[in-house]
């Protein structure tokens, strides 16, 4: 991640501290106050978003590190290190916000159960407006700069924001006279914040994993080569995740009677459109084969 690209990330990540600190004091207070246990385990919730952002702040600062003798490849891959703890973190405190609705509504006593006020409420409805604006904002600029942590954050905006809406319904429910929702609200939340936790983690292995990029990516590069002067075909393409980069191995076909310069020529230019065309490439591997020659026919 270059220099420009650190700055956004960085600067998304402390308006998110900013807001997620503001909220989940806000929630507490509010779910306290309001006598709810659904908008306690929302405040909870956003309190674990502060520690992710952190998590974000140091996977993207270690990614950006230069290639060193111990690590000739770059260090990309510690965004999707970063992202799988985000992802454990938020299995965790989802897991933690669904077993303590379940144990309220497996105990039966609902007549003892606290209404919410109107506190709560209107503490859920902000929530909603302010998490889905951050989703949108750590969204777009994850995109721009292709992070996956940044990406990873956003999501868990996203579920923060669904959890608002749950913890909403849970209230404005229990306040109609079925306080058992409250408690009920906090098991649909945590079902919500378990799935953001999977695709999160699901995203990273894949990049850890040598996973291919997608294919539109793939035949955009194929159609790129073909179209470089001296290239008769493609015998090879592969391509794989490596954090949020892409390495690319090909293999051309080129006329055989040609010189060694002249072929060394046509895989630089391959190499150079392809890093150029494509800013997510940060290598690309190109090796030239003699292209068959037509068969003659007797």
């Amino acid at each position: 991640m270059d220099g420009e690209n650190q700055r956004i990330a960085m600067r998304v990540s402390a308006v998110s501290i900013v807001v997620n600190l503001l909220l989940s004091v806000g929630k507490l207070l509010a779910g306290i106050f309001g006598r709810s246990g659904a908008m306690v385990s929302d405040a909870v919730h956003s309190a674990s978003d502060v520690f992710s952002t952190f998590i974000v702040i140091i996977g993207v600062r270690i990614s950006s590190k230069k290639s060193d003798v111990n690590h000739p490849y770059g260090h990309e891959r510690m965004e999707c290190v970063a992202s799988i703890i985000l992802a454990t973190v938020l299995l965790a405190t989802g897991l933690g916000i669904g077993l303590g609705g379940l144990r309220t509504v497996l105990s039966g006593h609902y007549e003892t159960l606290a209404v919410p006020g109107l506190m709560a409420l209107a503490a859920a409805v902000i929530s909603i407006a302010v998490k889905e604006w951050m989703y949108w904002y750590t969204r777009a600029a994850a995109k721009k700069i292709n992070s996956g942590a940044l990406m990873a954050d956003a999501w868990h905006h996203r579920s923060d924001s669904l959890s608002s809406i749950g913890a909403f319904v849970g209230i404005a429910g229990s306040r109609m006279g079925y306080p058992v929702l409250d408690a009920a609200a906090s098991m649909v939340i945590s079902v919500f914040i378990a799935k953001a936790a999977y695709e999160i983690f699901m995203d990273a292995v894949d990049k850890m994993v040598d996973k291919a990029c997608d294919r539109e990516t793939e035949e955009k590069i194929r159609k790129l080569v073909l179209l470089q002067e001296g290239v008769l075909g493609i015998d090879r393409l592969m391509t794989r995740l490596f954090g949020a980069k892409i390495y690319v191995d090909m293999e051309i076909a080129a006329d055989g009677s040609r010189t060694l310069y002249e072929t060394h020529a046509i895989a630089e230019q391959v190499h150079d459109a392809i890093e150029e065309q494509f800013p997510e490439v940060k290598h690309c591997m190109v090796h030239v084969n003699p292209a068959k020659a037509p068969e003659r026919k007797e």
